[in-house]
């Protein structure tokens, strides 16, 4: 099938959190041991919370915010893939699947490049994908703004959706 004439739907998502006290963040549904954690009201996953925006807002079914208030106290220390694992039913039940997704991971540290297969296999595991379907990469800020000076995580995810 030619790509033109396929039905699809694209999606960005962007997240971020402060760091904060602890010894590891969750990444991609991957533990990474780090020299802190992250203030956050979930396990602070900004890169699942990227990919979940990604895929709502292909959807136009709003935020994570939305779905997952933080003013909850259900969702305090969530594991995240529970959030992803919701996004992706969603995206079923309205007749989608997934085409691709491409998360970049924003920071001086910790370094992503040792963990990313990790992230890859977790992230196509939850989607019902392969992971030949899902990228993870890194890059940092060269120093500068709050991820150069360390006081944080970033992630963006963009997401292609093909209709089924």
């Amino acid at each position: 099938m030619n790509v033109m004439s396929m039905k699809v739907r694209i999606g960005s998502g962007f997240d971020v959190h402060a760091f904060g006290e602890g010894d590891h963040l969750m990444l991609g549904g991957v533990r990474v041991a780090h020299e802190r954690g992250v203030v956050a009201h979930s396990d602070g996953d900004v890169v699942i919370h990227a990919l979940c925006d990604a895929l709502l807002g292909a959807l136009a079914l709003g935020d994570i915010g939305k779905h997952f208030p933080p003013s909850e106290p259900r969702w305090k220390g969530a594991d995240s893939r529970q959030f992803l694992r919701h996004c992706v039913s969603l995206m079923q039940q309205h007749g989608w699947t997934l085409g691709n997704a491409d998360i970049t991971v924003i920071c001086e540290q910790p370094k992503i490049g040792a963990h990313a297969d990790a992230m890859r296999a977790c992230l196509a595991e939850d989607l019902g994908a392969v992971i030949s379907q899902v990228s993870v990469k890194a890059t940092t800020t060269e120093t500068l703004g709050f991820t150069g000076r360390g006081e944080g995580i970033a992630a963006q995810a963009v997401v292609l959706l093909v209709a089924t």
